[in-house]
């Protein structure tokens, strides 16, 4: 599989966010973004921007840790119209968590399903996947390295 990296540096949320905007005017429904990062690293506010880039309300994205899905509705003036599926990964107890809340499903809605804390149900993630890994550089400063399909 051809791949294509690009590697940013974001000096505050802001900027972390107009990239997932920039990016999510790329996208096209069908697409599973896995996020990898530690704790405090940015996923949400990649999201925050992703959902942002397709004319919904980024000020409602929140970490759907407990609730393991965050669904946002893109506006209806947006050219897009996508759905963002958010999941967070963090406390499932493997990818049977995930199949019980019909990931595979959420896969084939036409949406955007995005998933933090990827690496913990990665065996359920499409291999034709967008990887985002936010590392921490600094207090502010990120490291977002983005690897798409070719």
């Amino acid at each position: 599989m051809d791949l294509r990296r690009e590697q940013h540096l974001s000096s505050s949320v802001a900027e972390t966010e107009a990239l997932a905007a920039k990016l999510a005017c790329g996208l096209s429904g069908g697409v599973c973004v896995a996020l990898y990062g530690d704790l405090g690293a940015g996923k949400t506010q990649f999201v925050r921007g992703l959902v942002r880039g397709f004319g919904g309300d980024a000020r409602v994205v929140s970490s759907p840790t407990f609730v393991l899905l965050n669904v946002y509705d893109a506006s209806k003036d947006s050219p897009q119209r996508l759905t963002v599926y958010h999941l967070d990964a963090y406390r499932v107890n493997g990818p049977g968590d995930f199949e019980g809340i019909g990931f595979a499903e959420l896969l084939e809605e036409g949406g955007i399903v995005v998933v933090e804390w990827a690496d913990r149900v990665e065996t359920l993630l499409p291999r034709d996947r967008i990887e985002v890994r936010i590392e921490p550089v600094d207090q502010e400063t990120r490291r977002i390295q983005i690897t798409q399909p070719g």
